[in-house]
């Protein structure tokens, strides 16, 4: 069996050739026919729409939106999350990683957010929320190349590691989905909506399997419009969004006031802004493990520049803190498609989106329960990768297999006991929450403790006093027992 070739940063395979289809292009770099893009591209959005518009829902109803601003928040998050993914993707300068990368509102900002509510009043929330957004997104842009720098301390046994927690740490969401999503509905968890997440998986699975070419490629959009046809009957898909939305809808600058800047709110959310960096950067680092063009310190630094700018830009259009989303690496791996493009196409739907409410509408009549489906494949497509990439690390040596077993058992501890850290400071729970990110720092520390921290040192002895030809080796009748 032909193996696979294997391409480098500029395009060619290994051996120096071009692609299997003559073109001179990086699989990343090469587009597609028009109505494989939309699609494929559709099929991404359909993966991360719930995970966009879950902030601006949970921010909305704590400061007391009426259902008509409501709206308008969600589709400037949508808006702002096509603009942001646009600038990863296609890029300009010396920003965007130019990779298969989806950024969005990243849900680590609901918890701060939530605290600014309390402390400022529903009344002065968002524009502080704003503000501090703002200020937050330009440290950050300035830190990048400095941050970026980051990527000599992610080998293979801490990028694998950090790889595999997101994706089990993605697996509750899934879950969540295939209950319903809303715990206080009076039917979250029926067999109802188990059950057609189980069908959903299984449309999958059967269209993995059993199809081949472009149908196997859109398997998880197919398995979703099928499942959403079929919750029709079962009666838990609601289109009511979609009677009610308008056809044009523009995110007004500045729709709920000036920006203002708190101290407090300001600190909390470059914390935040600091958390998310780390894990865009371990998700750059897992993308370009999956896509075969592995992330260096420049693509980073470009990375993370484009995750900045379009927070910072965001606030402008009522938008919240942008960041990558890790799910969508799940269907990269699994579908094996690696071009930019689509993703980029995913981007111009979004901002379609955030433009036209009634298009919104129509992915978000997807029932929950279906995307919990879909998601059981997609984030476990993600842990698969990541333990492919331990296969890389020496896990013969006892100090790898510390490093990844005890950064895996910290970063499950908000999954497995979410309440785990309730007697800490708000502001440590920010990060302490952030599986992701405390897996991440825990295994990028203990592979300087134990494979950096002294081993110059000791390098040095050995030079210093090197072996004689068999020294160390016992003779033959040594060894031989009595």
């Amino acid at each position: 069996m032909a193996k696979t070739p294997r391409f480098t940063k500029q395009g060619k395979t290994a051996d120096g050739s071009g692609d299997e289809g003559g073109e001179d292009k990086h699989p990343v770099d090469q587009g597609m026919p028009p109505l494989k893009l939309f699609t494929t591209g559709l099929q991404h959005v359909a993966a991360m729409y719930a995970g966009v518009v879950a902030p601006p829902l949970v921010i909305g109803a704590a400061v007391g939106l009426s259902p008509t601003e409501l709206t308008f928040l969600t589709g400037a998050s949508l808006f702002m999350a096509g603009i942001a993914t646009l600038l990863q993707t296609l890029g300009f300068w010396k920003i965007g990683a130019r990779l298969p990368f989806v950024n969005g509102v990243t849900f680590a900002t609901v918890a701060p957010m939530l605290a600014i509510n309390k402390s400022e009043g529903p009344s002065d929330a968002l524009p502080v929320i704003f503000g501090a957004t703002m200020v937050a997104a330009a440290l950050g842009f300035l830190l990048a190349p400095f941050f970026s720098k980051l990527v000599r301390f992610f080998p293979p046994v801490v990028t694998g590691s950090v790889i595999t927690l997101i994706g089990v740490s993605l697996m509750p969401v899934a879950f969540n989905w295939a209950q319903g999503g809303n715990a206080k509905d009076p039917h979250y968890g029926d067999f109802s909506n188990i059950g057609m997440a189980g069908a959903t998986l299984l449309i999958v699975l059967l269209l993995r399997r059993f199809t081949t070419g472009f149908v196997k490629q859109i398997a998880v959009l197919i398995g979703l419009a099928a499942g959403t046809l079929i919750a029709i009957p079962v009666g838990i898909t609601d289109f009511t969004a979609v009677k009610e939305a308008h056809i044009v809808g523009f995110p007004t600058p500045f729709h709920f006031g000036a920006p203002q800047f708190a101290v407090a709110a300001i600190v909390s959310m470059c914390v935040v802004m600091l958390v998310s960096m780390t894990e865009s950067t371990a998700d750059m680092l897992a993308l370009g493990e999956v896509v075969e063009r592995p992330s260096d310190e420049r693509t980073i630094a470009a990375g993370l520049r484009a995750d900045t700018l379009g927070s910072f830009v965001s606030p402008f259009f009522n938008g919240f803190l942008c960041s990558a989303f890790a799910q969508n690496i799940g269907l990269v791996a699994m579908t094996r498609i690696r071009s930019r493009f689509v993703v980029a196409t995913g981007g111009g739907i979004l901002i379609v989106m955030g433009l036209c409410p009634l298009a919104a509408s129509l992915i978000a009549a997807v029932p929950q329960p279906v995307l919990g489906g879909a998601g059981v494949v997609l984030f476990g497509s993600v842990a698969a990768s990541g333990i492919q990439t331990l296969l890389k690390a020496d896990l013969g040596k006892d100090n790898n297999v510390l490093i990844v077993g005890t950064a895996l058992a910290v970063g499950i501890i908000p999954i497995a006991a979410p309440e785990f850290y309730h007697a800490f400071p708000d502001s440590a729970k920010i990060i302490l929450d952030s599986g992701i990110s405390t897996g991440c720092v825990t295994a990028v520390l203990l592979n300087l403790v134990f494979n950096h921290l002294g081993r110059s040192r000791r390098d040095e002895e050995v030079v210093a006093h090197p072996m004689e030809p068999g020294e160390g080796i016992p003779h033959p009748r040594e060894s031989t027992p009595a």
